[in-house]
């Protein structure tokens, strides 16, 4: 009867410190929609937070009346990295609380070019990143970038 009490003491404080586990972790906090422009009828928010965490959907190098900016690589990767920064802000961060980052390329032989824009604007410590071609991107873009920020307690 002992070993039975010990074990059902156990999992208790197991699942107790579960849960305060992932209070911190904004698993069981409310969501917080950030969506920049809603008239565009898409089925997605530019970002969800959840407690301390920002999650931005994939930002294309548009301009404010969401056309792709003019140029090519290099341009577009400004404007990808500003459209995250405006999510970033309106979220209540900043582009250093930017922890993980995915590129997707229309063509993968681009990737030095959108490299040196995205060296100049990211601070350091640069965040975690992938990069991967992507067979086609909407609207004809050339760079699409989706990120993860964490602001620090």
């Amino acid at each position: 009867m002992q070993m039975k009490t010990a074990r059902l003491f156990l999992c208790a404080a197991a699942f107790a410190l579960a849960i305060s586990a992932d209070a911190g972790s904004g698993f069981c906090q409310e969501r917080k929609v950030v969506n920049l422009a809603p008239a565009r009828g898409l089925p997605f928010n530019d970002g969800i937070v959840a407690g301390n965490t920002v999650y931005i959907a994939g930002q294309e190098g548009t301009d404010d009346s969401s056309k792709l900016v003019a140029g090519g690589i290099g341009p577009e990767t400004t404007a990808t990295l500003e459209n995250i920064q405006k999510v970033l802000k309106a979220a209540g961060f900043e582009l250093k609380d930017v922890v993980s980052v995915t590129v997707y390329l229309a063509d993968i032989r681009e990737f030095g070019e959108m490299n040196k824009v995205y060296k100049t604007v990211m601070p350091d410590p640069k965040p975690a990143r992938a990069t991967i071609q992507a067979a086609a991107l909407v609207n004809n873009a050339r760079v699409e970038i989706s990120a993860i920020a964490v602001k620090q307690k």
